[in-house]
């Protein structure tokens, strides 16, 4: 009996003892998690002073638990917000980077030229005074058609400076032979001479050859400033699928549920969520390095022979070298063109001399003194523009496939490399046990913390592929001095694309082409349906004359 009442009292002593145990974990204080929450600006209300049963929480380990079900809906929203913030935060630094750069490429290039100009002008003016003044408008407009090119791209710079040599031999040939009276018609002839008599030596073949060159390659090399810049920017607004926000509360705020305020999510398990959020921004990294590695070609080039500021520098020099070799050989060029176009007709004798002392033409270039000469534009120089932009090109490769491990490496995302025990796992307090899975969207079957659909592509993703891939071909063309076309790098929304052949005073600061949203047909899809209409043109004129046989047998 007594045997019994002790067991019975044993018995009573554990349920109590079980009981009070029970009671101080339900009590246990929620309070920390709840000053946090408030310190978001979230209802205190919504945060309950002690631990509650967990059986409502839909992504967080259930159990006790210091979160509502509110608590949790808001902690998925704030979660989705801080992972933007972050993929924002680190593309900023590049957007900006690559924006700066740009202008500031953009401000030199047009500062050049007008610089350029002014020398020309300033120069022309001094040595061939009056009669400068009266053909002025023609190298006016060779400056005006240079930035033209730059900004819009819409000139054939080729075309553009054989008919610049042609019109300038027309005025000089009037000049050195004023005492003939020249028809249109007759002036026309005297240019289809231009290649084969080549009166101004060999300076039109020499500087057509170094404008060309050093003109598109500066012109693709900003253009590649600015497509940088507006890929990083439409790449860096991220929007979580339903299964990545998901992840991304489970690994930022279900730690708070469990009073694990202080405790930072494991290294590789934050990878692992990264890596399946920004699967699509990994396959960039591929195109992305391949237009870095293009882009620096292209700046060495700019440092080297296709260095624009030592074409634009002197190119007042070089014309006026060129119209010095056709005075010299004025006689015998002028010979050889009457020969072929005809005798001219002769002026009468009062305006003969009148002619002639209006279009004296004695004048010996006498260029200035390098110091003299204008060195830099806004501010700079090429040279340091471009070594400047190498290192931030190089410091840019591989952005795409470091950009989780670059989030996780932000100590407010993730516990270090170090602290592999004591960090949140999505379930507790321990070392996180997955392997990392690869960058891209092709590695993230089997990702074991996000759940990533490998068959959609993201389409906003894939235009900025696309765009790479087509100013990687243009900057390799540019590269190897061939002409670039800008035609089909527009922007869909824009009714001025990089063609608009708007004038230089009138276009913005900015080019028009924006190479980041490519909706629109691609230039094989173009070249097929201009294809099927060449093709349908015979079908189309076989029918039409059916047709007429038949009519003509009604009218009968």
């Amino acid at each position: 009996m007594a045997r019994f009442s002790l067991l019975a009292l044993l018995c009573t002593l554990a349920v109590l003892s079980a009981s009070l145990l029970a009671a101080e974990l339900k009590s246990k204080s929620c309070s920390e998690v709840r000053r946090l929450y408030v310190s978001k600006g979230f209802n205190k209300n919504d945060a309950p002073l002690h631990e509650i049963n967990g059986d409502h929480l839909k992504i967080c380990p259930q159990g006790y638990t210091c979160c509502s079900q509110e608590m949790e809906e808001k902690y998925s929203l704030q979660s989705k917000d801080d992972f933007k913030s972050v993929v924002s935060e680190q593309c900023n630094h590049l957007q900006v980077t690559f924006a700066s750069r740009y202008k500031k490429f953009d401000e030199f290039f047009k500062e050049l030229l007008e610089n350029a100009e002014k020398s020309l002008n300033d120069m022309f003016v001094k040595t061939y005074g009056h009669l400068y003044m009266q053909n002025s408008e023609l190298f006016k407009d060779l400056f005006v058609e240079l930035k033209r090119y730059y900004v819009s791209g819409n000139v054939n710079l080729e075309e553009m400076l054989n008919d610049f040599w042609a019109r300038l031999l027309e005025r000089m040939f009037r000049l050195v032979n004023s005492q003939y009276h020249f028809t249109d018609e007759y002036l026309e002839c005297v240019s289809k001479y231009t290649e084969q008599l080549k009166p101004f030596g060999d300076v039109p073949r020499k500087l057509k050859l170094q404008v060309t060159r050093a003109f598109v390659a500066a012109r693709t090399f900003a253009q590649g400033l600015a497509v940088a810049r507006d890929v990083v920017s439409k790449v860096s607004v991220v929007n979580p699928t339903t299964q990545c926000s998901q992840a991304l509360l489970k690994m930022t705020y279900c730690s708070h549920c469990r009073g694990l305020v202080t405790v930072k999510p494991c290294y590789n398990y934050c990878s692992n969520i990264m890596r399946g959020c920004l699967a699509n921004q990994g396959d960039l990294d591929f195109e992305w390095n391949n237009f870095i590695d293009a882009m620096l070609m292209v700046a060495e080039r700019l440092e080297g022979p296709f260095n624009i500021e030592s074409v634009m520098d002197p190119i007042d020099v070089k014309i006026s070298d060129a119209i010095m070799n056709m005075q010299d050989n004025s006689v015998q060029v002028s010979q050889k063109v009457f020969q072929g176009c005809g005798p001219p007709k002769p002026l009468p004798a009062g305006r003969i001399s009148r002619s002639i002392s209006e279009s004296a033409f004695s004048a010996r270039f006498r260029p200035y003194h390098p110091e003299q000469r204008p060195t830099t534009a806004a501010g700079t120089s090429l040279d340091r523009l471009v070594t400047d932009v190498k290192e931030k090109l190089k410091q840019a490769k591989k952005f795409w496939s470091s950009l989780p491990s670059s989030i996780c490496n932000d100590e407010r995302m993730a516990a270090g490399n170090g602290n592999e025990d004591d960090c949140w796992n999505g379930k507790g307090k321990s070392r996180y046990l997955f392997a990392v899975t690869g960058n891209g969207l092709a590695n993230q079957g089997n990702n074991p913390e996000v759940q990533v659909d490998t068959s959609k592509p993201d389409v906003l993703i894939l235009r900025q592929i696309m765009a790479l891939r087509v100013m990687t071909s243009k900057m390799k063309n540019a590269y190897n001095g061939n002409d670039v076309d800008f035609f089909d790098i527009s922007d869909e929304n824009s009714g001025e694309g990089s063609g608009s052949g708007c004038e230089y005073q009138q276009c913005p600061s900015e080019f028009e082409s924006n190479a980041t949203d490519h909706s629109g047909k691609s230039a094989n899809e173009k070249a097929d349906s201009a294809g099927a209409h060449a093709e349908a043109q015979p079908y189309l004129l076989t029918v039409l004359c059916i047709l007429f046989l038949v009519m003509q047998r009604e009218w009968r």
